[in-house]
């Protein structure tokens, strides 16, 4: 029996021919085929594809592809000045791509994205604002931007999520915003409406009774009675906010790096509302829910993040020490105080 004959009995062979398909004409076709995806993940894969993929793998064909093509492929991007994050993100795509033509099309027999780490991101590490930062910050926007500050922190909401926000979606005292949909930015068609980023991201978050009054107040002040009313807006067409709008309104870089937080980026606000929220004992599946993530590992990034318990815990133990010294009173003179392990 042949080589093929095995292959084929056994369900692995695979025809060369198909294999002759260029990667950047099969990558292209694999992105068409997932009209599920959200348009602005849409717009990352092509413009990955686009800008990191195509011109140097794009003319290659499937069968040709080696893990020391890739591991070529992903040194030149790095030593032309690619992020390590966007270089990750460029190979996970990559992997995606090849792992359809090995499981679900058969053209490829193994994956060659075999790269050891070259999956993985580095980012560097985001700041993590205070409590008193955050209403600082908060205080020195345009009176009409401050309530869109505190939510965003105290909320733990996107961006897309937070302007998003109707008349309709937020208690009259301010106690609760329910999170239903989120703007996208999409190139080519400007500013769109869609679901949440992920199906958790549907959810009601309570708001700190501390924080209500801002939100109470902003409603009566600034928002339309229609329930429909955005929350947020452009002072002068009424119309949806948009980022760099918001940016050149506020003045954002300019009074973030007056605070001494240069660098600082909206999305930190949410941040550091997740942040504070692991600090107060919150289960992994309360944080997910509160998140709006349907995947624990971000959860766990948080709760792994805050050693607060842990320095309770040690606390609590130096007072036992202390009080076991005092208890002592220092007369023996062999008790250095020192812990003795259980046997």
């Amino acid at each position: 029996m042949s080589v093929v004959e095995s292959q084929i009995i056994q369900g692995e062979w695979t025809d060369p021919e198909r294999a002759k398909v260029k990667l950047g004409d099969y990558a292209s076709q694999w992105v068409n085929q997932r009209p599920g995806l959200r348009p602005r993940t849409t717009e990352l894969y092509r413009w990955l594809l686009r800008k990191h993929i195509e011109p140097r793998l794009g003319g290659v064909e499937l069968g040709k592809l080696t893990t020391a093509t890739i591991r070529q492929w992903r040194a030149d991007l790095l030593a032309a000045g690619v992020s390590e994050s966007m270089t990750a993100k460029a190979y996970r795509l990559l992997r995606a791509v090849l792992n359809t033509a090995v499981e679900e099309d058969r053209i490829l027999q193994r994956n060659p994205c075999r790269v050891r780490g070259a999956d993985r991101e580095n980012p560097a590490e985001r700041p993590v604002l205070s409590v008193a930062q955050v209403f600082d910050l908060a205080g020195r926007m345009p009176e009409r931007f401050r309530a869109l500050v505190l939510l965003a922190a105290f909320g733990s909401l996107r961006w897309g999520e937070v302007t998003a926000l109707r008349r309709c979606d937020v208690a009259e005292d301010g106690s609760w915003v329910r999170v239903s949909r989120a703007f996208v930015e999409v190139r080519g068609k400007g500013l769109t409406v869609g679901p949440p980023k992920s199906r958790a991201g549907v959810r009601t978050v309570i708001i700190p009774a501390a924080v209500r009054p801002e939100v109470v107040k902003h409603l009566d002040t600034y928002v339309k009675p229609d329930p429909l009313a955005l929350l947020f807006t452009g002072e002068r067409d009424g119309n949806a906010l948009r980022r760099p709008n918001f940016n050149q309104r506020t003045r954002w870089t300019e009074v973030v790096a007056k605070m001494g937080l240069k660098g600082l980026h909206f999305h930190d606000l949410r941040h550091a509302g997740n942040i504070w929220a692991s600090k107060a004992g919150t289960s992994t599946k309360d944080l997910m829910a509160r998140m709006g993530h349907d995947d624990m590992r971000a959860a766990l990034i948080y709760q792994r993040a805050t050693s607060d318990a842990d320095e309770r815990i040690a606390d609590r133990l130096s007072q036992l020490v202390e009080e076991h010294r005092r208890g002592k009173g220092g007369d023996d003179p062999d008790d250095d105080g020192a812990l003795v392990p259980a046997t």
